[in-house]
């Protein structure tokens, strides 16, 4: 059974003591955290039948210290109604804990208008299930974060880097503002570096073999190049402070990406 936002917003008064109301800032006293992920494939847990595609989620624990543990909720396919309406967030919110993140990023998928089960409108019924993210975890007394969507590979014959996911990063901004929430802006700091790398550049990022072309999902290069770019902006919206993050300016070896034989859960 999947949360609306009645649901989870009646609920916070039973389940947040009052003096939980207020945690959620950098400086929350927890010695250990969990920043749980809520979002699509280009964030998600890769297995072994699928290397060397990454998730960007995969490498964000390389730039985090110990005390903060990542617990990546990511699916492949997934579009911020689907992820709910499949019972995913319930899950989530069932173990985050007080002073925990959530930090959520859907568009992918929520773009493909022909796709009733996945599609929401950006500025209504994608707004208005992102709510439910916010409205849970807050319930919860931990964190929510948005972090829009990162942007695919697609340069135009000139070679500049465009966008591609119209008005969602858009309509999230504006929800992000609207409701107070932090917003790490992935789809423009990810198409700023695009444009950095050039058309050829980016191949060395995305998820380009003998085999497969896909201008949409990351090798371990390009994970941990996002990854580092939502670290960077933990730090720099004060959702994390300088103690939670390390390595920001390091080279991450690709050997540190690793991807284990798939479960039959997924």
């Amino acid at each position: 059974m999947s949360l609306t936002r009645r649901q989870v917003t009646v609920a916070a008064a039973a389940a947040v003591p009052l003096a939980l109301s207020g945690i959620g800032t950098a400086e929350a006293s927890q010695s250990h955290r969990t920043l749980f992920i809520a979002g699509d494939s280009t964030a998600a847990q890769k297995f072994a039948d699928a290397a060397p595609e990454t998730g960007w989620g995969m490498a964000l624990p390389f730039f985090l210290h110990k005390r903060l543990s990542v617990s990546n909720h990511a699916v492949n396919g997934r579009s911020s109604k689907s992820f709910v309406d499949e019972g995913r967030l319930d899950v989530v919110l069932a173990a985050i804990r007080p002073g925990d993140l959530l930090l959520i990023q859907f568009a992918h998928n929520d773009e493909k208008d022909t796709d009733p089960i996945r599609y929401t409108e950006p500025w209504s019924t994608y707004q208005d299930h992102l709510r439910l993210y916010v409205d849970g975890a807050r319930a919860r007394g931990a964190r929510p974060v948005f972090a829009t969507a990162v942007e695919r590979r697609r340069f135009d014959a000139g070679g500049n880097a465009l966008p591609t996911h119209g008005d969602y990063p858009a309509a999230m901004r504006a929800l992000a503002r609207e409701e107070r929430v932090a917003l790490l802006d992935l789809q423009a700091l990810s198409l700023a570096l695009w444009q950095e790398l050039g058309a050829e550049g980016t191949k060395t990022y995305f998820n380009w073999t003998a085999t497969e072309q896909d201008n949409t999902h990351f090798n371990p290069p390009g994970a941990i190049a996002v990854a580092r770019l939502a670290a960077r902006e933990l730090l720099r919206t004060r959702v994390l402070n300088a103690r939670d993050v390390c390595r920001l300016n390091e080279e991450i070896p690709e050997s540190w990406i690793t991807w284990p034989q798939a479960t039959a859960t997924a």
